[in-house]
């Protein structure tokens, strides 16, 4: 992918550095460069994942096969190797207890405990990876089906479940792990983030050469890109060389809409359109997923700009629950896929490197199932807090709109309570009745 110089100074050394790169075996397996092509034709197509591209700069960033074996690139493989065998151990870990509590969260909402669930089964990869190469300082903007990136900031992974069981509007501080709370309003929060990105770039938290530079981080997936939130996010965040990086989960599947008839190019290819540098990267391996989101945090940080990130990558599951796949895709494409599993692999390659054995694999496994049991508990627990808390975080300061909303909703409450005492004063023997009877009605009202 050609990277403008303009405002970006190192950006030759990073997401330019795909371009050009030879292509991959039909077999899957790369070239010693670490890059396997994935052209405009093929884009996601299982069919063909690595036919010839018809665009040498379309190459996909690889650093560890799905066999598990570790390939070199001359700018990313060295930022690889600086991770020592506890993180890669920690990053397979992670990806583990994500999937577990995706995959029980999912069975919550199937036995009607969850209202909804979008799950990020066979995400684990792009989502562990950048989240690693994250600072705490580093401010996220969610879409819905970041599991993974708000377990290894710090996030409880059961405060994902009360907006889902619909008795919360959030579920947390988002400054107490600098991860917003999650958008359902596809691509809008790509604005957000760069807003906040132009923000902290203002206060000056960027370029100082010191641990006071930060950036923002904004996932969202391929559908998102046909959005004019999201291309007007790109024009603004060029235009204030703003410290964000997009990364873009391109997931083969915008519900039921193909990446290939979304998009007739790469969807990287965005970003040179407007003067942001790109890179497209195997989001099945979590390798290459940190190595490309480090560089791009690093120009971010820097004072360097912006860069949009496309993970290639595959939604295992449905979109969300109330998506049925096999009415759109084929199950011989799942089944190609699954073989390139991003957990699979690192597994293949910890054991393969004798950085890990089946004591570790097992306690990891322990402690999915320990995960699991915590999130059902959680959830079943979990009960729906006052009615007037929806209007204790709209605003940053008080707002008069707000403020009367809120009187209006307490209001409405207390006629119900009104309610309560006039059948219970009017009624001797069926008290409880009435009672409860007014008391499911005032919350289906809610």
């Amino acid at each position: 992918m050609s990277v403008p110089t303009t405002n970006a100074p190192h950006a030759s050394a990073g997401p330019s550095a795909a371009g050009g790169e030879a292509a991959a075996a039909p077999d899957g397996s790369t070239t010693p460069n670490g890059t396997a092509p994935n052209g405009p034709d093929t884009q996601n197509s299982p069919a063909a994942p690595h036919g010839a591209s018809l665009d040498p700069d379309d190459a996909v960033v690889q650093l560890l096969t799905p066999a598990g074996e570790r390939v070199d690139h001359p700018v990313y493989g060295p930022l690889v190797d600086e991770l020592t065998p506890d993180t890669l151990r920690t990053m397979y870990r992670d990806m583990v207890l994500t999937r577990a509590f995706d995959a029980e969260a999912t069975l919550l909402q199937r036995q009607g405990e969850l209202g909804l669930w979008a799950s990020s089964l066979g995400q684990e990869g792009i989502q562990i990876g950048s989240a690693h190469a994250q600072r705490p300082a580093d401010m996220v903007f969610p879409s819905y089906r970041e599991h993974g990136v708000a377990h290894v900031r710090g996030l409880p992974l059961t405060d994902l479940l009360p907006v889902m069981r619909g008795t919360r509007h959030g579920g947390w501080d988002p400054r107490a792990h600098n991860f917003q709370v999650q958008t359902f309003v596809i691509a809008a929060h790509t604005l957000h983030a760069v807003g906040f990105a132009m923000g902290i770039q203002r206060d000056g938290d960027v370029g100082t050469g010191t641990d006071r530079d930060r950036a923002v981080v904004v996932y969202h997936g391929d559908g998102a890109t046909s959005q004019g939130d999201f291309n007007e996010s790109l024009v603004f965040a060029a235009s204030a060389q703003a410290p964000v990086v997009l990364i873009c989960q391109n997931n083969s599947w915008a519900i039921s809409v193909p990446t290939r008839v979304q998009s007739r190019v790469p969807i990287a290819r965005r970003g040179p359109g407007v003067g942001i540098p790109a890179v497209r990267v195997d989001g099945n391996d979590v390798l290459a997923s940190y190595a490309a989101t480090t560089e791009a945090l690093r120009r971010a940080r820097a004072g360097e700009g912006p860069t949009l990130v496309e993970a290639v990558t595959y939604r295992m599951g449905a979109h969300t629950t109330s998506d049925d796949p096999t009415r759109y895709r084929e199950r011989a494409e799942e089944e190609e896929w699954r073989a390139k599993d991003p957990i699979d692999r690192l597994r293949a390659h910890l054991l393969a490197t004798g950085l890990a054995d089946d004591a570790f694999l097992a306690a990891v496994t322990a402690d999915a199932e320990a995960l699991a049991r915590e999130t059902r508990a959680a959830c079943l627990a979990d009960r729906a807090g006052r009615p007037e808390e929806m209007f204790d975080h709209v605003h940053a300061l008080p707002h008069a709109q707000v403020e009367a909303d809120r009187a209006a909703m307490s209001a409405f409450e207390a006629g119900f309570a009104d309610a309560d005492t006039a059948d219970t004063a009017g009624t001797t023997g069926n008290t409880t009745a009435d009672t409860t009877g007014t008391t499911a009605y005032a919350q289906e009202a809610r």
